[in-house]
This record gives structure tokens, sequence and C-alpha cells, in this order.
């Protein structure tokens, strides 16, 4: 909820804008304050104090509060940060939906235009050379490493995905200057991942890390891509974040994808489409 106002504030009037970065600076105090003091803190009326509220989607503002306090509560471990336990299925649907694409529009305003590029390039150069591309992961970010391999491979790279950590170790081993590696990771901190990356730069292998800020694995490939959600890993199942990597992978492939050029892949790609079409019922 806290990442949806921050993410729409600057398409708000002025004075709901106010209340907003009211909303941010305590979400605790302003959900137990009554409007009349809202309204004087925020210097907008109260009426401005409710049209904020329906702005964000809610009902008004009593609606407001009662999600808000939910929201800034630890929420249900290992199911979803914002959703409290009493929540109907409908709150979970709003919930869970309002925050991906609340993580979304923050990615897009603080993404690196000059770290994906970097990436893109990287890999780009690989698939010119014939060399490898090798998408490694654990766990949900195990499953993340999958797809980016089979949005690379039908680009015709060079490439496999390995969420067991002995292949990981193995394979980046067998990598050397050319290749590339890219590590996928929530939390940053799993020993295998960060071993096969390790690896991967001292046999001479570009290394392109995608997690969160500050982890020790941003500090670990040479080209880091910053996936930063408050999602305790400890205690939450990574929703939004394996979401995020998703999209972070599909920028890199539709971008790579660019670079080759549609003159070589269209009729790659219309081939492969013409012979899938016996696999499917008329």
């Amino acid at each position: 909820m806290l990442d949806r106002i921050r993410a729409s504030l600057q398409s708000l009037a002025p004075a709901e804008q106010r209340v907003g970065k009211l909303v941010l600076s305590d979400p605790r105090i302003f959900a137990n304050l009554p409007v009349s003091e809202l309204a004087e803190r925020a210097h907008v009326s109260k009426p401005t104090v409710v049209r904020f509220c329906r702005s964000m989607g809610y009902d008004g503002l009593s609606d407001f509060k009662l999600k808000l306090a939910g929201s800034v509560s630890e929420g249900v471990p290992f199911i979803h940060r914002s959703v409290d336990a009493d929540d109907k299925t409908g709150d979970v649907l709003v919930k869970v939906i309002d925050n991906a694409v609340a993580a979304f529009l923050k990615y897009r305003n603080d993404a690196s235009t000059f770290a994906i590029e970097r990436a893109a390039q990287a890999l780009a150069a690989t698939y010119q050379t014939g060399r490898r591309i090798e998408f490694y992961g654990v766990g949900n970010s195990g499953i993340v490493a999958q797809d980016a391999q089979h949005k690379f491979f039908r680009l015709g790279v060079n490439t496999v995905a390995y969420s067991d950590g002995h292949m990981q170790v193995m394979g980046a081993t067998m990598l050397g200057p050319g290749d590339c590696i890219v590590v996928i990771s929530n939390s940053g901190r799993t020993r295998d991942l960060m071993d096969a990356c390790d690896i991967a730069r001292k046999n001479g292998a570009t290394a392109i890390v995608i997690t969160a800020t500050g982890s020790p694995l941003a500090s670990a490939g040479h080209i880091h891509l910053a996936a930063d959600h408050p999602e305790g890993y400890d205690r939450y199942s990574p929703m939004v974040s394996r979401l995020l990597h998703l999209v972070i992978i599909d920028v890199l492939a539709t971008t790579v994808a660019l670079r080759i050029g549609g003159a070589r892949l269209q009729p790659l790609l219309r081939e492969m489409k013409n012979n899938l079409r016996n696999k499917r019922y008329a």
C-alpha cells in the first residue's frame, strides 16, 4: 500500500500530495488520528483528506485507515507482506495486484538504464561470438533462471540454466573469457550462488547479478541490476520480488533481441512457430 502511494504521488493534485506525504512520513500515526487533525497537519481541508483516500482506490477515510493499519503491520508470514489474516478474497485480490503494480512503477522510475545497457551489451557480445550464457538461481529464483534460459534460447543463444548448486559450480568452472553468467537471487546471500559467481569471475567470464542492493551478491558481479522490494526473505515467500526478476529478464531479452536485429531473428522465430503448429489441436 505504501509503495502504491509513493508510485502515485506525482500524479495527484498538490493538496492530495501533501496528504500522501503525511501518510508516508508516519503511517501508524496517520491510521490513528481523526480527520480534523490529519487535515491540520497536511495543511488541507477535511474533504481533501477523504478525496485523497478515494484517489488511492478506497471507499473513504475509514476504509483507507483500516487497510493502512493492516499494511503497516507485519502481515501474514510466508504468504504476502500486506495481506491480513482476516482479509476477504476481494481484499487479497486488490492487495496482491496493487502491490505488484506499485513495485513495477517504482522499478520503472528507479531502474538504472546504464546498468541495463551494460548488461545488454555483454549479453549481445556473448551471442555474437557464439560463447555461452548461463543462468543460475535456486528456489524461486531457479524458476526465474529457467524462464530466462527459455527466452534467450528462442533467440538462438547458446544458453543453459542451473538451479542445483553442484551443477552451478561445475558450469562456472567451465566458463571462460567471452562467456556470461547471470545470477538471480532475492536475498543475495545464497552461498552456492556466491561461490559460482566467484568461480566464473576468476575464469574471466562476465558476471551479471540480479539481486537486492546492499547484499553480498550485489558487489560480487561485474554488473548489478538492482531488484529492490521490501519483502523480507526470511519471513515472506518472494512474490513481488520474483515478478521483478521476471520483468528484468524480459527487459534484457527484448533489448538483446533488438541488438541482434529483426533481419536475423524474424526468419528463425517464424520457422519455430511453423514447426510448433503441429503440437497444437486445431
